[in-house]
């Protein structure tokens, strides 16, 4: 048997190379750990979920002070937001979740970690900093980055990705954003109630376009009411630098074309996956534009090779990454077989309200060919929502034939929260009847997911056939009061 230098390597020190190379190590597999950029954590820690939701945060607060009224308290002013301040704040909240990504940590762990740009010469082995090291297994995990769209004027005009919005020495005054996704919606939100006058383009005639129209309607509404621009169904013609200015120049499916100028521009189109400079030619691993080719144990076409998180396309969310990690351990180091299951993956839009989601909405559903039946339930129907002044928003409960729960949708206060009830649910296959019975506590925004299913057995509990029954059986007298209605 050959004499490698490690049991495996990971290249990519974000979610999902974190993920297996903790599990490696800490089973004893002598491991090591690549990572390009200065500082382990990957996007996320660094350029996504951590500083956006810190940002998220900040904006909201902001803006609950600038809304005293609505909640029976004096109008007040705030002064304008310092950017600088902002950035620092999330630099600090970096700093304190990096301690648990430090190389101490890991080194603890039994990990080694080094920092370079690794690219393969052969299928066991990878050239770093002049050094060859080998492995017995690789991982690919070397995450995605903003893709750039082939717009005209865009290589002449300064943007931003989500590398630069999150550390800029000031705010800007006017922005417009090129997407309307989630990090595009999040980020647009964030900004107008900070103090920029924003602007969303966006191709398509809906924002957040994998979500079911009514709620990404209502989503797009709300930020409408808070100052938020859009311009739909249009293209972007080009872009060009004015200086102090960004201009945009966009064209609608009439062919009327029309100039929008700002401060800054910034680009969320989706991601591109990091796969250059690795090598990954020159030991014929196919990839394309959405990212390595895996199979389900998310091996590459070299067995000991494989690849997870962003790189591989897919579900791009950090908390997909880490279950993908542990797909990899287990094959890799376990080597006990097992395959990716991506049935039940949730996932949240952080603006304000939230939308979260697991399994099917009715845009998969029809799109899939399945009957389905919806139940809804309206946050303004919650005591608590109404409490907090969040009453904007709605559960939405999908079931098959037999009833069994397809998927989630739900837009509302702390909704990525209110999810994981569903996520428990779903992931054991527990019957409705269980939530219905359960005893959720008053008053709380958990209790839509009890009322939403109490609507799926109120027709049949309460129905004339029932209440016929009983009278029969046990001679109920009815009603006692009529209001207007037959008894």
């Amino acid at each position: 048997m050959p004499d490698f230098d490690y049991d495996i390597g990971i290249i990519g020190g974000g979610a999902a190379g974190l993920t297996v190379a903790s599990g490696a190590a800490q089973l004893g597999a002598k491991t090591l750990l690549i990572e390009k950029e200065p500082a382990l954590g990957g996007d996320c820690l660094h350029y996504g979920c951590v500083p956006s939701k810190t940002l998220i945060k900040t904006a909201h607060v902001y803006h609950l002070m600038k809304n005293g009224p609505q909640f029976g308290l004096p109008a007040c002013s705030p002064p304008p937001v310092d950017f600088r301040e902002v950035a620092s704040r999330i630099r600090s909240v970096i700093g304190v979740i990096q301690q648990h990504d430090s190389v101490e940590r890991f080194c603890r762990l039994g990990a080694k970690v080094e920092f370079g740009n690794p690219e393969f010469i052969d299928e066991h082995a990878i050239s770093l900093g002049g050094k060859v090291i080998s492995a017995r297994s690789w991982v690919i995990a070397t995450g995605s980055s903003a893709a750039i769209p082939p717009v005209e004027g865009l290589d002449k005009t300064p943007y931003l990705t989500n590398r630069e919005i999150f550390y800029l020495d000031h705010l800007p005054a006017s922005l417009i954003v090129l997407g309307a996704g989630p990090i595009a919606i999040e980020m647009a939100q964030a900004f107008s109630r900070l103090g920029s006058k924003v602007t969303v383009i966006q191709r398509s005639g809906q924002i957040l376009s994998k979500e079911d129209r009514d709620l990404a309607e209502i989503v797009q509404r709300e930020l409408e009411k808070e100052g938020v621009v859009f311009a739909m169904n249009v293209a972007v013609v080009r872009v060009g630098d004015l200086g102090r200015k960004r201009e945009v120049v966009i064209k609608n499916s009439a062919g009327e074309v029309r100039t929008l100028k700002a401060e800054a521009i910034l680009l969320a189109l989706g991601r591109s996956p990091n796969v250059t400079g690795l090598g990954l030619e020159k030991i014929d691993i196919p990839f394309d534009a959405n990212g390595i080719k895996v199979d389900s144990r998310l091996r590459t076409n070299h067995r000991h090779i494989y690849a997870a998180g962003d790189v591989i396309g897919g579900y791009q969310f950090t908390h997909v990454a880490g279950y993908e990690g542990g797909v990899v351990l287990s094959n890799a180091v376990f080597h006990l077989p097992r395959k990716a299951n991506y049935t039940h993956v949730p996932w949240c839009t952080y603006t304000h309200p939230e939308l979260a989601s697991i399994g099917l909405n009715e845009t998969r559903a029809r799109k899939a060919g399945i009957e389905y039946a919806v139940f809804s339930e309206e946050f303004q129907g919650n005591d608590r929502a109404l409490a907090e002044g969040e009453s904007v928003g709605r559960i939405k409960l999908l079931l098959d034939k037999k009833e069994n729960p397809l998927g989630i949708q739900i837009l509302g206060p702390h909704a990525g929260d209110l999810l994981s009830e569903w996520v428990a649910i779903m992931n054991v296959g527990m019957g409705l009847s269980k939530i219905a019975s359960a005893i959720h506590p008053y008053p709380t925004l958990g209790e839509i997911n009890k009322r939403v299913v109490g609507a799926v057995f109120s027709p049949k509990i309460f129905s004339t056939t029932i209440r016929k029954g009983l009278k029969f059986f046990f001679n109920l007298k009815g009603r006692a009061c009529s209001c207007g209605e037959d008894v």
